[in-house]
């Protein structure tokens, strides 16, 4: 198998990556542009302030039952079930934060703007990092050395980054796979972390002072009140439950969306619309996959319209994989525990480049027979 010419499939070998180039993917003229005019002639490119006012509301008073439940428990190990809760509604927010960010709630750039601010800093994200990241992931969804989601940090997604791994996160590496959710626990505290990283460079952030006060009064309105009201063991568990449960629902929602899809080659051409359908993943199950994942499960058509609002993705999909099978591309739909092993499988595959460093493209060419 050349690695110039084949394509990483979650159904492929174990051994070596390879990278999508041109010829894997024959370019569909104005693809996206017929496809967007039957959209729009749709009407599925309009906002839907009905929907997102029922989802404020019904947030504020799942947190309003939290809080509720919080004081009336008192000291109780019950109140990690509070937490659990919070992690939760803290991610929800998160998916609506997610929304404004790509202005799809609100009718001005402007406004969605101030309101993802705002919901990050609930949430106890940066605004600013989050939107620099996740512009650059949208522009170039699996490509090496362009979307900062398959760059490695703890985890490995590329065989190069597996190979090159030294000590603890070695030895992480070899077993990724298996070790993604266990250490989806932490990644609460890491999102916070580095939105924090992100605030205290040098270099200059947009809105840097408001979100350190928006975050600043986050942290003191959620913590003061664990920490004052708890004994204090139960305070660190019902923050360990709360970050823990908020940052396992982040990652399983956001990693089916692409891990285990092609990985596109740095020097690659490929048309916006080859490369936001091949590189994308949907999650089939209707309106409860909708609501569990934000929308999320919508992924090639969150790609290809990215400020749709969240109702309107589900007909749009029947318009894209329609058009997709007319047309001869790809269109791939699984369910969300297959997605799951196929994330598995892929991050284990991964990293027998951490286990035997002659499975990596860039080594193997020095290996001496």
């Amino acid at each position: 198998m050349s690695s110039s010419s084949s394509v990483l499939e979650s159904t492929l070998g174990p051994v070596r990556q390879t990278y999508a180039r041109r010829e894997d993917f024959p370019p569909i003229a104005r693809a996206y542009t017929r496809v967007a005019e039957v959209v729009r002639e749709a009407g599925l490119l309009r906002r839907a302030p009905w929907f997102y006012s029922f989802v404020a509301v019904v947030l504020a008073l799942a947190f309003g039952g939290a809080i509720t439940g919080f004081v009336l428990l008192g000291h109780s190990w019950l109140q990690l079930l509070i937490a659990g809760a919070l992690g939760v509604l803290f991610t929800q927010t998160a998916f609506l934060a997610h929304e404004a960010a790509h202005r799809q709630i609100l009718a001005t750039g402007p406004a969605n703007d101030r309101l993802a601010r705002v919901l990050g800093a609930i949430v106890g994200m940066s605004y600013s990092w989050w939107d620099s990241k996740h512009s650059r992931h949208h522009a170039n969804p699996n490509r090496v050395g362009k979307d900062p989601d398959i760059e490695v940090d703890t985890i490995s997604f590329l065989d190069e980054d597996a190979a090159q791994a030294r000590g603890l996160r070695r030895l992480i590496t070899r077993k990724q796979g298996w070790l993604f959710f266990p250490l989806l626990t932490l990644e609460g505290f890491n999102l916070h972390f580095l939105s924090f990283r992100h605030l205290a460079r040098r270099e200059p952030v947009n809105g840097r002072w408001s979100e350190i006060g928006m975050l600043a009064l986050r942290f003191a309105l959620v913590l003061t009140p664990i920490f004052f009201f708890l004994p204090l063991g139960m305070a660190f568990a019902f923050v360990g439950v709360m970050s823990a449960i908020f940052g396992v629902y982040m990652g399983a929602t956001f990693a089916p969306n692409h891990k285990g899809m092609p990985i596109i080659a740095p020097d690659a051409k490929i048309d916006f619309f080859t490369k936001q359908v091949r590189t994308s993943r949907n999650i089939a199950g209707g309106w409860w996959a909708t609501w569990l994942m934000g929308g999320l499960n919508y992924q090639v058509e969150h790609h290809l319209f990215p400020s749709m609002s969240r109702p309107s993705l589900a007909r749009t999909r029947v318009i894209v994989r329609d058009y997709c099978e007319s047309n001869g591309v790809p269109y791939t739909e699984t369910s969300l525990w297959r997605s799951y092993g196929a994330v598995i499988a892929y991050l284990n595959r991964v990293g027998l480049s951490a286990r035997d460093p002659f499975a990596c493209p860039i080594s193997a060419q020095y290996r001496r027979v």
